[in-house]
C-alpha cells in the first residue's frame, strides 16, 4: 500500500450531506446544553458557587442582591398594553441583579435560586390574587405560561413551573386558596421573540397557546391568575389570557417576578401581607 493511500474510502453520497451535517450539529449542540445544565445543577448542590448577582461568596444571592426581590409587588402594565392583557403585578425591574438571577436559574440551571425567585413570584401572586378576590368568581387557580418542549429539553425541565410551585405554596400559606394548574400548552411553534417589537411579538404568538379540551373543565368558571417570570410587551400574557378565556376561565390579573423598565410605569404599591417575606 502506498504511504499516502487512504485507510478507507467514503462514497460520494456520504462524503458531503449538508442536511445530515446540520442535524448532527443540532444534536451535538443540544447534548452539550443538556450536559452543561446537568453539571451546573450538580455543581450547585455540591458547591453553590457564590452570589448569582455579584462576586460575593454568599449563595445563591447575597443580602444586597436579594434586596430587589424583597420589594412589595406593584402593578406593571406595559405601554402600549396589548388587547386583552390581564393586569400584571411584579416585584422588581428586569435589570441588574434580578436579570442575572433569572438567567442563571433558567438558562444555567442554578436551581438554588428557585428559593428567592419563587418567593418573589409568590409576593406578586398574593397581590394579584388579592385584587382578583375583591371580585370573586369560582375557584382561584394559578396557571403558568408554558415553555416549549424544546426549551424544556434544553433546560432540563421547566424552570417557571419550579417557581410556580413555590409561589402557590407561599400564597396558600398566606390565606389565598389558590391551586396550581399547568393546563396551558403550545399549540404551534413560534419564532424566537428576541429583537421583535410589540406588534411583531403579538403576531408571532397569536393562536399559539391553548387549553386542551380535556383540561378545559379545570378552568371553566374559575378565576385564573397567570404566572410568568418577566413581562416585556405583554404579548405572551395576552395570548395566555385569550386561551384560558376561550376555555371558559376568567383572567383578571397576572403575577411575574420582573418587568422591563422601557415600557409603561412601574409604580410601587405595598400590598404584601405583613411578614410575607420575613
Amino acid at each position: 500500500m502506498a504511504a499516502d493511500a487512504p485507510l478507507f474510502h467514503r462514497s460520494a453520497s456520504a462524503a458531503s450531506d449538508p442536511r445530515r451535517d446540520h442535524d448532527a450539529g443540532r444534536v451535538a449542540a443540544s447534548a452539550w446544553r443538556e450536559g452543561r445544565l446537568v453539571l451546573g445543577a450538580l455543581a450547585d448542590l455540591v458547591a453553590p458557587g457564590g452570589c448569582a448577582g455579584c462576586p460575593a461568596p454568599e449563595a445563591p444571592l447575597c443580602a444586597d442582591c436579594r434586596g430587589p426581590l424583597l420589594a412589595p409587588a406593584a402593578p406593571a402594565v406595559p405601554t402600549p398594553a396589548p388587547p386583552g392583557l390581564p393586569r400584571p403585578w411584579a416585584v422588581a425591574a428586569y435589570d441588574g441583579v434580578v436579570r442575572a438571577a433569572l438567567l442563571a436559574h433558567k438558562e444555567r440551571g442554578r436551581r438554588s435560586l428557585a428559593g428567592p425567585l419563587g418567593t418573589a413570584l409568590g409576593a406578586a401572586l398574593v397581590a394579584a390574587a388579592g385584587e382578583a378576590s375583591a371580585r370573586p368568581a369560582g375557584d382561584l387557580v394559578a396557571v403558568p405560561v408554558p415553555s416549549s418542549a424544546a426549551a424544556r429539553r434544553a433546560r432540563g425541565g421547566d424552570p417557571l413551573l419550579r417557581l410556580a410551585r413555590r409561589a402557590t405554596a407561599l400564597a396558600r400559606g398566606r390565606g389565598q386558596p389558590v391551586r396550581l394548574l399547568p393546563v396551558l400548552h403550545q399549540s404551534r411553534a413560534v419564532a424566537d421573540a428576541a429583537g421583535l417589537d410589540a406588534s411583531s411579538r403579538a403576531a408571532n404568538l397569536a393562536g399559539a397557546l391553548a387549553v386542551p379540551t380535556g383540561h378545559a373543565v379545570l378552568v371553566r368558571d374559575a378565576t385564573v391568575i397567570l404566572l410568568d417570570d418577566v413581562v416585556t410587551t405583554g404579548a405572551t400574557l395576552a395570548e395566555a389570557a385569550r386561551a384560558v378565556r376561550a376555555a371558559g376561565g376568567r383572567v383578571p390579573a397576572a403575577a411575574v417576578i420582573a418587568a422591563t423598565r422601557r415600557r409603561g410605569s412601574f409604580r410601587r404599591v405595598d400590598v404584601s401581607p405583613p411578614g410575607f417575606l420575613d
